[in-house]
Parts: structure tokens; sequence; C-alpha cells
């Protein structure tokens, strides 16, 4: 699974979006895990009103009527959905990168067999820690660790790519090297930290959250290691990081361009309504899993997914830099970084306010990057 390639949109009134670069399909909100973090809060027992194998496959058909992107299926736990292998191979049949984030129990010689005969091209398993005491304490189940291993080895036994996603919180910040490196030994193509967003279940570990200054030196860390990576490395839920990327390069003299760093340096640190869409196991199209606003029901607007994620007010306002308040609002970097929106929405009640995490002063009046 790959977060944030391709180009964002932005800027209400530069014509309507082609499409969404990613969307991130929450299957089902059924979880065995009891992670500290979740933003569902997720337990083990059924759920009403998920999508059913009929709507789910016509909310792939709207997806693919008018876009191509990266479809993420993703929960919850996907696997715990007896069609997810059909779905996924409907996905992938229609033309779609399709990218599954399972916790990694599930997945045994059978399962990785199906997952990969469903077409499904990468799937992301979390590792929040480099031993089994941290993972499982932060998982909230014994024996989580030693399962999402057994299951990376069944999947890389099976032929499918993978990458190692981390929560970065103060319990396991000083252990990121060593996931890092954890990652490389297993063979995973990509590590993904993510930066922890107080919603669902987090809201209650919110101060677990690492400090603005200890943000801002964990991605410079984080761009410094990336420099040197055999694998690909980059932070997920951390816009700040598209700031400190071009004011790294620029001090390395360097010049930020498609040519130079591929699409990465082009896309836009929070993608929420942008170029990224969440789709809850209801059917309620969101800017993001972490943004809890709801930009359209997909039941009520008959599956037309175009409809909804080129008119909904909610996901206009977020293309439009004017609508953005405080710093974020005038900042030169808000067209490569926007501030994430869902941690505005949590600390202020305003998914429009400024990034409350950012420590970085704007010099000049909004401008490109």
């Amino acid at each position: 699974m790959k977060h944030g390639e391709g180009h964002p949109h932005s800027g209400a009134g530069q014509g309507r979006p082609s499409g969404p670069r990613l969307v991130a399909w929450e299957t089902t909100r059924r979880c065995p895990l009891r992670c500290k973090h979740c933003r569902g809060a997720a337990r083990d027992q059924s759920y009403e009103g998920e999508l059913t194998t009929e709507e789910a496959c016509a909310l792939i058909d709207g997806i693919v009527s008018f876009s191509n992107p990266i479809l993420i299926l993703t929960g919850g736990e996907p696997m715990s959905r007896a069609d997810i292998y059909e779905l996924a191979r409907y996905g992938t049949d229609k033309g779609l990168r399709v990218v599954m984030s399972p916790c990694g129990p599930m997945i045994k010689p059978d399962t990785a067999r199906k997952i990969k005969e469903s077409g499904v091209q990468r799937i992301s398993i979390s590792l929040d820690g480099a031993t089994a005491e941290v993972h499982d304490e932060f998982r909230g189940v014994p024996g989580a660790f030693d399962a999402a291993l057994e299951g990376i080895g069944h999947a890389r036994d099976a032929g499918i790519e993978f990458q190692i996603n981390t929560t970065i919180t103060r319990h396991n910040v000083d252990e990121l090297e060593r996931i890092l490196d954890l990652a490389i030994e297993l063979g995973a193509a990509a590590f993904n930290p993510f930066l922890l967003v107080p919603t669902g279940r987090g809201k209650a570990i919110a101060d677990m959250e690492i400090a603005p200054a200890e943000y801002e030196r964990t991605l410079n860390w984080i761009y410094e290691k990336s420099l040197g990576s055999p694998i690909q490395f980059k932070p997920t839920c951390a816009p700040h990081y598209y700031r400190i990327f071009r004011q790294r390069e620029k001090k390395a003299g360097r010049e930020v361009s498609p040519k130079s760093h591929g699409l990465f340096a082009m896309t836009k640190g929070c993608m929420g309504g942008q170029g990224f869409v969440f789709v809850s196991y209801s059917g309620i199209v969101q800017p993001c899993g972490f943004l809890e606003l709801n930009c359209g029901d997909l039941r009520k607007e008959k599956f037309d997914f175009k409809k909804i994620y080129e008119n909904s007010p909610e996901f206009l306002k977020l293309r439009d830099a004017s609508t953005y308040k405080g710093k974020c609002g005038v900042c030169e970097y808000w067209s490569c970084c926007g501030g994430c929106r869902a941690r505005a929405a949590a600390a202020t009640g305003d998914y429009l306010d400024e990034e409350p995490f950012c420590v970085y002063a704007p010099v000049k009046t909004r401008g490109g990057c």
C-alpha cells in the first residue's frame, strides 16, 4: 500500500478534480485486536450496516466510472469478511491496484494463497514495537507480535509484497530505528510510520502523542534515514514532513521536482478529500479515516461516488486554501503540507483550523512550495 503517491487536487475554482489517487474502504469494523489507538474502537463482533457484497461491487463500479485509484481494503480486520477475496478480485478485474491492510494473525498458508490469487498487490502489517513486549501491550492482545511475524512469513512465502506500518507514540518513538531495521530484515518493500491522531480509542491515549518539538525532530530523523534506506521510507499522517523535506533539500542545494525525486516530491501532506478518500463500513464518505466528517452517504446517493467526490461542500472547502484558518491559512507551505485536518478537528472541533502540532511560523504569505 503506497500512501500519498501521485498529485493531490488542490484549489477549488481550478476546475473539477480528476478523481482520487487513493480510496481506503473500511470493509468491516470487526477486529480481534484491541489496539489502544484504534480510530474505530473496533471490537471482535458483528456490526450492523456493513456494505453487502452487491453494494461493495457498486462502490467499486462508482469509483472506476471516473478514476483509477489505488483501492485500500482496510478495517477492522478485512480478512474477517468472507467475501474479501471475491471483492479484491472484482476490484483487480476492474483495473484497480488493490492493496490490503490485515492485522497478520489470520494470514495462514491457505489465506495467503487466496490473497495472492485475488490480485492484491501489497499488504501492510503493523508492528508498533521491535519486541513482543512493546507491540503486544499497545495492540492489547498477548501473542500479537509473534502472530504478525508469522503472518508476514506466510505472505512472503506466497510472494506477496508487504510493508510495515508503525503508529508513533511516546512508548515507541525511541524504537523506530530498530523497527526500521526489522522491516528491512523481514524483506519489507516499505516502512511507513504513522503519527498518532487521537480519534476513536486513540482519544484515551492523547497524552501518548509526542510533543510538537519531538514531532519535528522525528520527522527530520526520518528524512535523514530515508536518504540511505534500501526500502521506501516516509511517514503518513505527518503533513509537516513535506515542508521539512523541502527545507532540507533546499539546504542541501537540491531541486525538488518530479525529475529529481519522482511523484513523492509532488504530492501533499494531508490529502484528505484532495486525492484521498475514506469510505466507512456503512458507506459514509469521509476525507480520511481519522476525520469522521460525513461528506456523503453512498446508499442515499445510489453509489454515485463521482458526485460526492466532486460536489461535497466539505471536500470543496478542503481544496480551497482561502477556507483554512490560523497560520495554516497563510503558510507558504500550504500546497505541499496543509496541516493534519483530523488533528485540527480533534484539538478545536474545527477541521479547517490550524494544525496544533506544527512548530513552524510562516515567514511569508501563502504561495507555492
